[in-house]
């Protein structure tokens, strides 16, 4: 005879095809199931595991499974209980989504690692004000949105805005050392926002942050990502100088307005690259103009520094530095951080929408850089 009788395979079946949430593994895959059983009526009886009692997603995830095995032929009513994973359980767990780190006492970064594919693009601005975070959630929003594994990391630990921007107010999950990023529009979302009251203010000095940025890119399970997006302060301080030292394969992509004054600023924050050696993977400008109803454009904050950034930039580094776009300046971009849903999202077709879109494609379509990455060669005579 076998294991289990033809009905309760087909429940198992079915419970693969459940997806945790926040881990985005199947939970069969992850030891979630702790018994199923199914009685001569057709009834069926399921006990779960949750990472921690305390799991957010505990009543997503009854959901899932009641819908996922109601679907079975011959189940009758469906029964869902929950218990909590031992320390045995959860130690399984880590190891089984990160593996042994060893006795290092440092933790390790999975993106600055060489065998890593994982595309990082650092946000900069030379000053506040310039639309920064607004270009990043919806850049994060627009490559989630074409089918990459996308990360979004609020590195502007005294100014965080990213998690009002993308609509979430989840808190991460713990398991052991791990921690577990809350997902909004299919983007796993991290910052010191998650970890606050209200709006309390961080008041840290720089190895506090060096701390917490460390923390963000290790002990968070990021999974296989395609993209890895960190939105920095604005300027050249201590974030910055942390994320060359822990992520030098990172390319950084200045945001401006076109005013040249801002533009100057600006120039600055990209300028950097050249004391880190990173590569500046192009510029973009924000607030490029108000479109009017006549079809005119009105150059609220003047024109061409975006232009100027780029050109200024491919002269110091010695390399093309592009002006990826130009983003129209748009009240529905506004309100659209406010609110939650990115543009790219709400209003995809507007000109501010379309040209972010535009700007994502660009940046999914660069070739990886080899900086960093091990070339599987053996030196000669070996």
């Amino acid at each position: 005879m076998s294991e289990y009788s033809e009905r309760e395979k087909a429940v198992r079946a079915a419970l693969a095809g459940v997806i945790d949430p926040e881990l985005r593994r199947p939970i069969t895959e992850l030891n979630m199931v702790k018994s199923v059983t199914v009685g001569e009526d057709g009834t069926v009886g399921i006990e779960i595991y949750l990472t921690t009692g305390a799991c957010p997603k505990k009543a997503e995830i009854v959901d899932m499974v009641t819908t996922a095995v109601a679907d079975v032929p011959g189940t009758g009513s469906v029964t869902v209980n929950l218990d909590v994973m031992s320390d045995e359980q959860r130690t399984a767990l880590r190891k089984q989504l990160r593996g042994e780190q060893g006795l290092s006492a440092e933790p390790v970064i999975p993106f600055a690692q060489p065998g890593s594919l994982t595309r990082v693009y650092a946000v900069a601005s030379g000053k506040g004000g310039v639309g920064k975070s607004s270009v990043t959630v919806n850049l994060a929003a627009a490559m989630a949105g074409r089918g990459l594994s996308v990360g979004l990391l609020d590195a502007d630990i005294y100014g965080h805005s990213i998690p009002r921007m993308m609509g979430t107010s989840d808190r991460p999950t713990q398991v052991e050392s791990m921690i577990l990023p809350p997902i909004a529009h299919e983007v796993k979302v991290i910052s010191i926002a998650q970890f606050t009251e209200g709006n309390a203010p961080v008041a840290w000095r720089g190895p506090m942050l060096h701390r917490a940025l460390q923390q963000f890119l290790a002990d968070v399970y990021w999974g296989d990502l395609d993209v890895l997006l960190l939105d920095l302060p604005p300027g050249t301080g201590d974030v910055a100088i942390s994320v060359a030292q822990m992520l030098p394969s990172a390319e950084i992509l200045v945001v401006t307005t076109p005013q040249v004054a801002a533009a100057e600023v600006a120039e600055r924050a990209g300028a950097i690259a050249l004391q880190t050696r990173q590569r500046i993977v192009g510029v973009v400008e924000n607030m490029a103009g108000l479109l009017m109803p006549d079809g005119t454009t009105w150059e609220i904050f003047g024109e061409g520094g975006g232009r100027q950034v780029a050109e200024r930039l491919t002269r110091a580094v010695g390399s093309d530095v592009p002006l990826l776009g130009r983003v129209p300046l748009d009240p529905a971009l506004v309100a659209a951080g406010d609110c939650g849903v990115p543009l790219v999202l709400s209003a995809p077709e507007s000109a501010a929408g379309t040209e972010l879109r535009a700007i994502a494609d660009k940046l999914m379509a660069r070739r990886r850089g080899l900086a960093g990455r091990s070339l599987g060669l053996d030196p000669a005579g070996r």
